[in-house]
């Protein structure tokens, strides 16, 4: 009888601190957000740089207001999230087709991958003129750019997440007579999700990177183009807001890959159990 008390005791306490950890958990990044807001305000008062340098946080909310109420911010919004979930589609896909194909043909690494590493190597940002000289000032050419800087993190976990397959599980459906259709949704997609969907997370945030930087070079709008015209002006506190705007669209691509995640791999959660 002691003893079942002692351990409904230890029980309900480490029910306790497995609770206290969720709550921690969930507001630690409201914590950190805090924290660089109170720092931020403590080198303003410090006034180490003048105002229009680091503008005050409640400089910039109202300058978030402002452009809000005049419809500036969705716009440029709208502007750089349409070519940034193009650009980002169009290099999950081109980079998950051709990861799997590298994977498959060593012939076809073996051609391809000076010019991928070549271009992997190469900044983003030095190519991206010869986009705009290409592809004109308009929306494509920022296309491109997203989907080019998302390929490659695709195309290297599809390939890798591909080759991880166990050769046991392989040589077993091999023994069952299975199709290469089999082969590729019962063994090859499930080996390889997972390590996908790694790659896809960084690239939802890469995305937005490759948007910017074709904005930064040429465009008549979008966020890119906000930050430059504010630079210009010397306008600190419209460039924080459209900084801050970029960082919450990263922020939302990647949570939204991160519930995908979840979602699809909820068999894991199971398995380690």
């Amino acid at each position: 009888m002691q003893l079942q008390l002692v351990s409904r005791s230890i029980s309900k306490q480490s029910g306790q601190k497995s609770a206290w950890r969720i709550s921690v958990r969930r507001i630690a990044p409201y914590l950190g957000i805090a924290l660089i807001l109170i720092v931020w305000q403590a080198v303003v008062w410090m006034k180490v740089y003048p105002e229009f340098i680091i503008p005050s946080p409640l400089s910039v909310a109202e300058r978030f207001v402002e452009v809000v109420q005049d419809g500036r911010l969705w716009m440029h919004t709208r502007t750089t999230l349409s070519q940034m979930l193009v650009g980002f589609g169009i290099g999950t896909v081109s980079g998950v087709v051709v990861g799997y194909c590298i994977a498959k043909s060593r012939f076809l690494e073996d051609v391809l991958s000076p010019l991928l590493v070549a271009m992997q190597s190469t900044p983003i940002v030095a190519y991206a003129p010869l986009l705009v000289i290409w592809f004109g000032s308009g929306p494509t050419s920022k296309i491109i750019t997203s989907a080019l800087i998302v390929f490659f993190p695709l195309l290297l976990n599809t390939a890798v997440g591909i080759r991880a397959v166990p050769a046991a599980q392989r040589e077993l459906l091999e023994s069952m007579s299975a199709s290469r259709w089999q082969f590729f949704y019962l063994l090859e997609i499930p080996t390889a999700l997972p390590v996908i969907l790694g790659g896809l997370k960084v690239s939802a945030t890469l995305a937005v990177i490759g948007a910017v930087v074709g904005e930064f070079i040429s465009a008549d709008s979008g966020l890119g183009y906000l930050v430059n015209r504010a630079r210009y002006d010397y306008d600190t506190p419209l460039v924080m807001v459209a900084i801050v705007s970029l960082a919450v669209i990263a922020r939302l691509m990647y949570g939204s890959i991160a519930f995908l995640e979840h979602r699809m791999l909820y068999w894991r959660t199971y398995a380690d159990q």
